[in-house]
């Protein structure tokens, strides 16, 4: 039978498996402390990188001949090298904490599923925003309607479209809206059409009326001729008669001729002593 060690030997060889375990914690702590620091400046590289990358993009493009004056590419491809700088540099991170990457990828893979169900809506707005790219529904600097709000085109980037209102009031809207649903472009047009309907009584003169509308518009001098500006009447109410001028203009006067036009039909009307119609209520 072997003797038991003395007391004082086993008393040493706790104390010095106590002391290996004391060293390889402190060690692990130590090594734990150095990557959350390094992994902390991975991250600040990170969000630094991606802001140059983008500035870098966006002025490369600035400068190529074929893509000086589109703004909305631009946008988007600097928006791309944005998410794509932070994607790698996300990778490194997790990577730097130990975090076997492989391991994540075969991961995702297996519950792929399951993530594109989960990301389904922000990849079909990356999918919309590519094909927006690609067919032009609108670009940056466009007054639109999109997804029933109407603004200027301020920025589109790799999901959403910026608007600006008319009260200053910033809109975004995500990508999906501006390719799915229906969009109204004000913008990419030549010429508009200026609609202006106005009611008379039935007891002033119609043509005289028309004959109104119709000096309206030899008078303005910022009208197309082509086509040539009508004047008819377009409906017979129960108290009054509605007469409508229709006349076209380049876009860039297109309010400002509107808004003429309404003063210029009124005084006329006031003039010819044609009286505005008003809804009357018959009570028994």
């Amino acid at each position: 039978m072997i003797p038991a060690p003395p007391l004082a030997d086993q008393i040493q060889r706790a104390f010095d498996q106590k002391s290996v375990a004391l060293q390889k914690l402190s060690e692990s702590a130590g090594d734990l402390a150095v990557n959350l620091v390094i992994a902390a400046f991975f991250v600040a590289a990170t969000f630094w990188a991606s802001g140059l990358a983008s500035r870098i993009v966006r002025r490369a493009m600035q400068r190529l001949p074929a893509t000086r004056d589109d703004a909305t590419l631009q946008g988007f491809a600097a928006s791309l090298a944005r998410y794509s700088v932070v994607i790698v540099g996300a990778v490194a991170v997790l990577h730097r904490l130990g975090v076997e990457t492989t391991s994540i990828i075969t991961v995702l893979g297996a519950a792929s599923l399951a993530v594109g169900l989960a990301l389904q809506g922000a990849l079909s707005n990356v999918a919309a925003g590519v094909m927006i790219l690609v067919f032009r529904p609108y670009r940056v600097g466009d007054y639109v309607t999109l997804a029933g709000k109407s603004g200027t085109v301020t920025k589109l980037d790799l999901f959403n479209t910026e608007l600006i209102d008319a009260d200053g009031l910033k809109v975004i809207a995500p990508n999906g809206k501006g390719f799915a649903d229906v969009v109204v472009n004000y913008t990419d047009i030549p010429n508009r059409r200026i609609e202006i309907s106005y009611e008379i009584r039935y007891d002033d003169d119609l043509d005289t009326a028309l004959e109104v509308l119709r000096a309206v518009c030899r008078d303005e001098s910022r009208l197309l001729a082509d086509p040539v500006p009508w004047a008819g009447t377009t409906e017979l109410g129960p108290s009054s008669i509605t007469v409508t001028l229709r006349a076209w203009t380049l876009l860039p006067t297109y309010w400002d001729v509107r808004f003429d036009l309404l003063r210029a039909v009124k005084l006329g009307m006031d003039r010819a002593g044609i009286r505005h119609g008003f809804p009357v209520q018959i009570t028994a």
